[in-house]
């Protein structure tokens, strides 16, 4: 059984996380606020098999990130099937914002298809929903609720 700890992640939690595998669904900007959101299903956890011949599991939950402060959004991807799975997640190029009063990073989902970049000061994740035991690395369209920038948690 796997228990969730939080259903709010930031960056602050970034070296213990990790987005192997996790797929994204769709991105939106929005330019009142400045903030930049991925609709992605987050892989908790991979379970080993028990025995060999059997397949991985993965507790997988839709999640909603959401970079604050965002701006310097690149995209270089090209995905024959239109799907974008990711790699890794790096933070990287951290420094001072222009007027000085906050750090800012470079977010750069290397993917299977390429990447994206984006510029934030930081970001919360938010968990929509208690992760699923599934066999597979994502969740269908169904199960995860179709496409979603919610930013309300009923994981826990």
């Amino acid at each position: 059984m796997f228990k969730l700890e939080k259903d709010v992640w930031t960056e602050s939690d970034f070296k213990i996380m990790g987005w192997h595998d996790s797929q994204i669904y769709s991105f939106y900007a929005n330019d009142e606020t400045f903030e930049w959101y991925v609709d992605l299903d987050y892989i908790f956890k991979w379970v080993t098999p028990e025995s060999a011949g059997d397949s991985y599991q993965f507790y997988v939950a839709p999640v909603t990130m959401v970079f604050e402060n965002s701006h310097s959004v690149k995209i270089d991807i090209k995905s024959e099937q239109g799907l974008i799975e990711i790699a890794d997640l790096h933070m990287e190029n951290t420094k001072l914002t222009p007027n000085g009063k906050f750090t800012q990073h470079e977010f750069r989902f290397e993917c299977q298809e390429g990447e994206i970049v984006v510029t934030a000061t930081g970001f919360k994740m938010y968990v929509r929903m208690p992760p699923k035991l599934t066999k597979y690395q994502c969740l269908t369209f169904a199960q995860r609720g179709g496409i979603s920038f919610d930013k309300e948690v009923k994981a826990l």
